[in-house]
């Protein structure tokens, strides 16, 4: 999603995120501080997770929407506000709303998940669908702003919702004084703009690491370039990280403040959701889960204490279906071939012996007799597999061509 740039706002501070903290006492949840000892094996020092996913709204949005709608005047609030997301800045701007009594319209994508267009109706906001892509959602909300007065409230580029999302960066060195290191997720870099000017003002030496996924790396070029440059094509699960253009207000506080930006693949982010689920018991989406894929993807990189940040929860129950999978698959614990036998009586029982010896567990057979890219007496098995992990894939397909059987893929 590309948006227009802000106008211009004085630099943010360390008092302006004191402030939103204040602001939000009683209003956003001070989110737990959870330990995991998977991680602290791997990376040989301390890691906690920071779980937004347990916040109101299931993400850390309502904090920066909050603090941004609070501080609209009077005639501003008559007016209501305007938003436009596939899903968490949408019920974070709901609910922000409803706490504070003005009326609120959400433009949504018309395929958004229908958990989240649900929930955002239930937050109290008017919610209109609108294309089918966020750039056409966006296009429509600015222009119900411009012909209401409606206030557009931005995701990401604006002082308030930085300093709203800054408090998450207060709470980490509250809860974990002694931290070294702070992986966040970066989309249009709202979040770890305001946690870098929170932290580094008040311990310059704890290093912030900001991730994003490999398809939707926007942040890399314009680090490169010395400013925002766009991105064209956006390939990722992690909606939370479809951002095609840094924004202008959180771009020069991420190139002076965050250490290092890391990307982070798709089978990353999917062993990273699998492991919170597995081993952490949180469901997190994908966009939530990359700090966890940095961390696994080069866990001796990191300098103890490190904090995680589990940004958010929102995945829609099918995505998670297919998330899971593809991690399960990624980390070698489901494996999925094609094989040639002989197409006799017995056949499919002889091979599926062999599965049984090599210790798979079958989960789904598919079996073709009438392919015309088969001989006479040939048969094709496509064999879906539930396995132990990489060396243990590599096994079971072994055993199967050492019976004779001429595997595909």
């Amino acid at each position: 999603m590309n948006f227009p740039p802000p106008t211009q706002f004085p630099p943010l501070i360390l008092d302006d995120i004191k402030g939103a903290q204040k602001m939000l006492s009683g209003v956003s949840r001070v989110t737990a501080m959870e330990g995991s000892r998977h991680l602290t094996d791997l990376v040989g020092a301390p890691v906690r997770f920071k779980c937004e996913n347990l916040q109101r709204t299931g993400s850390f949005k309502l904090r920066g929407a909050y603090v941004r709608i609070a501080g609209l005047s009077p005639e501003e609030r008559a007016a209501g506000v305007v938003a436009a997301s596939a899903g968490n800045h949408a019920q974070g701007v709901a609910l922000a709303s409803a706490l504070l009594g003005v009326r609120a319209t959400v433009f949504m994508p018309v395929g958004a998940p229908l958990p989240k267009v649900a929930a955002t109706r239930e937050y109290g906001a008017r919610v209109r669908l609108h294309g089918h892509v966020v750039d056409e959602t966006l296009a429509a909300a600015q222009e119900y702003a411009q012909e209401t007065g409606a206030v557009f409230i931005h995701p990401f580029d604006h002082p308030d919702i930085i300093a709203g999302q800054g408090t998450v960066g207060l709470e980490i060195l509250e809860q974990c004084p002694e931290v070294r290191t702070i992986v966040v997720g970066i989309g249009g870099g709202g979040l770890a703009a305001g946690i870098a000017v929170a932290v580094k003002a008040v311990r310059p030496d704890v290093r912030i690491v900001g991730v994003q996924a490999a398809g939707a790396a926007a942040y890399p070029p314009s680090l490169a370039a010395g400013h925002p440059v766009s991105i064209g094509s956006l390939q990722t699960m992690a909606d939370g990280m479809k951002v095609g253009r840094p924004g202008d207000v959180p771009f020069p506080l991420i190139r002076d403040l965050v250490d290092e930006v890391r990307t982070v693949s798709e089978d990353e982010l999917s062993s990273a959701l699998l492991l919170c689920l597995e081993r952490a018991k949180m469901v997190v989406e994908p966009a939530g889960a990359s700090p966890v894929a940095a961390l696994l993807s080069d866990p001796k990189s990191f300098r103890g204490p490190v904090v995680a940040l589990l940004s958010g929860g929102n995945v829609d129950p099918l995505l998670m279906q297919r998330i899971l999978t593809h991690g399960m698959s990624a980390a070698g614990r489901y494996l999925s071939l094609r094989l040639r036998l002989t197409d006799r009586p017995g056949a499919l029982a002889t091979m599926l012996a062999v599965l049984s010896v090599a210790d798979a567990n079958v989960l789904d057979v598919s079996h073709v007799r009438t392919d015309p890219r088969l001989g006479l007496t040939e048969a094709e098995v496509e064999l879906h597999l539930e396995t132990k992990g990489p060396e243990h894939c590599a096994e079971v397909a072994a055993a199967l061509r050492d019976a004779g059987y001429l595997v595909l893929n």
